[in-house]
């Protein structure tokens, strides 16, 4: 305690503060508390707006309304309000250039064109999406093209062959098995025959009927109290006999102890 009270006192004091530096940390810690009061009363304000334009967006027949770019606080206020209204509220464009909300109403929610035409920045309206719906119906042709040129070079390899008029893309053999197997199945194969089976009644499969249980619900209780007496019995009993068994051994004991047997000294 000595040596660190003189090494305590060895050190030097932290400056003091002069009274014009108190007077600008003063002035600071004002200057800060105005300009986050200032963000409160603009961010209430701004959420005021959302409010009742929101408000006027639900009795109107518009499909969707956007809003100006702004950052992400404002945006996160758009998207509050808009869940909370039953709307669906998605965002566009690249951050601190366009970065705008977008509300939709729940009926009219936004397709898969439209989401896409407005990531790329390209806007929304009847041309742009008569556009993407042009653009969307070629790609899924060559998507289709694709798939029927991969399956016709598969079909290729394994020896099969495919309709060109056929859209699903289904692979037809090119051979019949039943002239390759015919050393085995014959020349006629029995497919009437092989269509009916029949359970051998000596063992096999059990009828569905003889799984159920046919007992109520008080009879199984009543089935199973019955086998949980009948187990209780059976401990009980045995341990009688084991209690029994024992004090048979511990007679025969103290009796050998007690009566022991004769010694003939001659």
């Amino acid at each position: 305690m000595d040596l660190l009270d003189s090494i305590l006192n060895a050190m030097d004091a932290p400056p003091s503060a002069s009274e014009q530096q108190k007077t600008l940390i003063k002035k600071q810690r004002e200057l800060m508390e105005r300009m986050q009061n200032k963000q409160k009363e603009e961010l209430s304000r701004f959420r005021k707006y959302v409010d009742e334009r929101m408000a006027r967006f639900a009795k109107d027949d518009r499909v969707c309304i956007e809003f100006q770019p702004l950052d992400k606080v404002h945006r996160s206020v758009i998207h509050e309000i808009a869940e909370n209204g039953g709307f669906i509220a998605m965002s566009f464009g690249q951050e601190d250039v366009d970065r705008h909300s977008v509300v939709y109403k729940k009926e009219h929610a936004p397709g898969e064109d439209e989401v896409t035409a407005r990531r790329n920045g390209d806007g929304w309206n009847k041309e742009i999406a008569k556009e993407y719906a042009e653009q969307r119906k070629e790609r899924l042709a060559q998507e289709q093209s694709n798939k029927r040129a991969s399956t016709a070079a598969a079909a290729a390899e394994a020896g099969c062959s495919t309709d060109p008029d056929n859209t699903a893309g289904e692979v037809k053999p090119m051979t019949n098995y039943k002239a390759k197997y015919a050393h085995l199945i014959g020349e006629s194969a029995g497919l009437q025959a092989a269509g009916k089976t029949e359970t051998n009644q000596s063992y096999g499969f059990v009828p569905s009927k003889n799984k159920k249980d046919m007992r109520s619900i008080e009879q199984t209780l009543a089935d199973i109290q019955a086998k949980k007496r009948l187990k209780l019995q059976q401990q009980q009993q045995e341990q009688q006999q084991q209690q029994q068994l024992e004090e048979e051994a511990l007679e025969v004991s103290q009796s050998t102890t007690e009566d022991p047997p004769a010694v003939d000294h001659q």
